[in-house]
């Protein structure tokens, strides 16, 4: 919901005693250098190596990094020592509460940077540290190739290495040791040194000696850090808000579930993966508003959807006048049958008809007068809402009931919650719900409505919430987009925060859209699926490009907030098939899949080259020479040409406009691109084949 119609002052978190049901928080604590302890109780002063600049890492360790199921995580740090002996470094990672470590050997690349990954199997957390020491055998081997290059006398050096495997025989058994205990011999031995040196620099020797390395004085990194691994859906998506009631086709009524379940099929073949519902709850009656946030409602008027509870029920409860607890449970089980998950509104707010109002009183702000505190945004007042005071007496027992009512859903199949406006509550709350909640159901997503200021998002982010809602709608020129998406996609946010690119929603319709007609639309549609892993659309509005609004606001004239509406789905103006067109394309339903910046996976080389043409101007016309690029701003890629002899941009070949079906002859690595805001104001385009070749390409550009 919109902010400003929801507005309050923040809730302070109360002091928490030792009995809160809070999860306990893993803080990190400062450490004087050298980074890290040794592995085995090695005494402190042997220590040599430093491991500093773990990552990921968020806020040094205190909240986990996200990532997705099936992912690799790649795991960076700095580690070196004093001189110029050889290290070697492993990754030790298991999942959070497993007792075994498994390990991943690290490479060592440019400037004392070491990486190494490992791919996430399993929903849940993932912990991780790095363990490294000074590689003796390898250090002995690098100086004796270096002595021997130069053409100096080794016998001494070879000698030494015999030592060194001796040393190791003893960590190996049975015919291992015994073979080593050979080796050892043999560099012992009148042997000629040629002969020896080329043992000790073989591979095998080599293999063994790093399975069999002494660290006993390894060096551990001084904390264990955390990644949170969801499903694919946390990550990837295309959400659809609709309101139940608008689904059909009678002004006089509102539409019941059973009714709205006839608008699941069209949705799905759109494309998308999500439908979002506003809250399906007893809407209250006192201080009920009317059409168009009216103060006073007519008779028949619906009211808010947020005025949650009534004497037919609170947050448990569905709406009669949408049908059933049964009903809601087959629209999403029907949902299901198209590939669609139901993502459920959660709004901590009563009318001031809720039963909680009634049975627990204490859970609410009182005047002086007695009265309950309605919501306020001054001069703005919200009669029809009741917040919680998390700074009550009984605020325990106001969380467990809060945390009851996300369960009551979870069980009723419901994985996806979309939670308004989650900053006006206390972030220990949520950090302490979310983990509750995902304890039970470890596959919940929960996305954060807020659109407040960037350091509060951030922080809801990183306690816990696996999306959040972004800026992107405010962000319209191109130099906008490209810095927020910079930091969305190139800085450390991106650990942490997973944008949710909504177009418009049933609160904000921007003024782009309310002056720049069905280009506008398709402009921002084509960037939010483009830039955007997961991104949203509130629905009828946006598909049948509804543009009209209460004048000098984002609020829509006669939004379904307040009423029913019913929809001209057959209005020869919507953009259905340009929707879906996009969507196919995400999915690689047309070809490779477009790879969104924020959902590219954090890889060491850019994807396949993808050339997303689009404007940012719907009532101009624009003609230049593309070059096939990454998706902005993930990476920037230089022509096809310039990619070598072997890649299609080279010479001539053909590209397919998923959106238009059109296709064109190309050649090299810069041609003529034509963007048409009055009929196709963005362009994605696949390298099919070259022209007059044998072999097909199916590059995205």
């Amino acid at each position: 919901m919109d902010p400003k119609r929801h507005g309050r002052a923040e809730a302070k978190a109360p002091a928490r005693p030792a009995s809160a049901p809070v999860a306990p928080l893993r803080r990190s604590r400062a450490r004087p250098a050298p980074a890290g302890r040794p592995s085995d109780g090695a005494p402190a002063g042997r220590l040599r190596l430093i491991i500093e600049n773990l990552r990921p890492r968020v806020d040094e360790g205190r909240y986990p990094a996200k990532r997705a199921l099936g992912e690799r995580i790649e795991i960076l740090a700095d580690i070196f020592t004093d001189g110029h002996d050889r290290i070697s470094a492993v990754l030790r990672h298991r999942v959070e509460g497993e007792g075994a470590w498994a390990e991943t050997a690290m490479e060592p690349l440019a400037n004392d940077l070491w990486r190494a990954s490992f791919v996430a199997q399993r929903i849940g957390f993932y912990e991780f540290t790095v363990e490294a020491w000074v590689d003796r055998f390898g250090s002995w081997a690098t100086e004796l190739k270096k002595k021997c290059d130069a053409g100096q006398d080794v016998r001494s050096e070879l000698l030494e290495g015999a030592a060194t495997l001796r040393a190791a025989a003893t960590r190996a058994r049975g015919v291992e040791r015994e073979w080593i205990e050979q080796q050892a011999r043999l560099l012992e031995s009148d042997a000629a040194p040629e002969t020896c040196v080329e043992l000790a620099l073989g591979s095998e020797l080599a293999a063994t000696m790093t399975r069999l390395a002494d660290r006993t004085e390894a060096c551990l990194h001084d904390r264990v850090l955390r990644v949170r691994v969801d499903r694919e859906r946390a990550r990837f998506g295309a959400w659809y808000e609709m309101f139940p009631r608008s689904a059909g086709n009678d002004p006089a009524r509102g539409a019941t579930l059973r009714e709205a379940e006839a608008r699941l099929p069209e949705i799905a073949a759109m494309g998308c993966d999500i439908v979002y519902l506003p809250p399906v709850h007893p809407i209250g009656r006192t201080h009920r508003k009317g059409a168009n946030n009216a103060l006073t409602a007519r008779p028949g008027d619906t009211g808010s959807p947020w005025a949650i509870g009534a004497r037919e029920g609170g947050h448990k409860a569905v709406a009669p006048e949408l049908g059933t607890l049964a009903d809601f449970e087959h629209f999403v089980a029907t949902a299901r049958e198209f590939g669609l998950e139901i993502a459920l509104d959660i709004a901590f707010q009563c009318s001031p008809d809720h039963p909680y109002v009634r049975e627990h009183p204490e859970w609410f702000r009182h005047r002086p007068d007695g009265s309950i505190k309605y919501a306020e945004n001054p001069p703005k007042k919200y009669q029809d809402i009741y917040p919680f005071d998390f700074e009550c007496e009984d605020w325990r027992g106001l969380w467990e009931e809060l945390k009851s009512v996300v369960l009551f859903w979870a069980a009723r199949g419901v994985e996806v919650f979309r939670v308004d406006n989650p900053h006006t509550k206390p972030f220990r709350f949520w950090e302490w719900l979310i983990a509750e909640v995902q304890r039970e159901h470890p596959g919940t997503v929960f996305l954060a409505e807020a659109f407040t200021r960037p350091k509060v998002m951030k922080a809801l982010a990183k306690l816990g919430f696996t999306q959040s809602y972004t800026y992107f709608t405010w962000r319209n020129t191109r130099g906008e987009l490209t810095e927020y998406f910079t930091e969305l996609t190139q800085t450390d946010v991106r650990d942490y925060m997973r944008p949710n690119l909504f177009a418009n929603t049933p609160d904000i319709l921007h003024e782009y859209l309310q002056y720049g007609g069905r280009p506008a639309f398709q402009i921002r549609l084509a960037l939010a699926a483009t830039l955007g892993a997961s991104y949203g659309i509130y629905g009828p509005a946006f598909e049948l490009c509804e543009a009209r609004a209460v004048p000098g606001t984002e609020e829509y004239q006669d939004s379904e907030k307040y009423q029913v509406r019913v929809w001209k789905r057959d209005d020869p103006a919507h953009i259905r098939d340009f929707i879906t067109r996009v969507n196919q394309a995400r999915r690689g339903e047309s070809g490779a899949p477009v790879r969104p910046a924020a959902a590219l996976p954090r890889q060491r080389q850019p994807p396949d080259p993808v050339l997303l043409q689009e404007h940012t101007r719907p009532h101009e016309h624009r003609a230049r020479r593309g070059e096939p690029r990454s998706a902005p701003p993930a990476g920037r890629l230089g022509p096809l040409a310039a990619r070598g002899a072997g890649h299609p941009g080279a010479r001539a070949f053909q590209v397919h406009d998923v959106l238009s079906d059109a296709r064109y002859p190309w050649h090299g690595g810069t041609n003529f691109v034509r963007l048409e805001p009055q009929s196709m104001p963005a362009h994605i385009l696949v390298v099919r084949r070259r022209i007059k070749t044998e072999k097909d390409f199916d590059y995205y550009l």
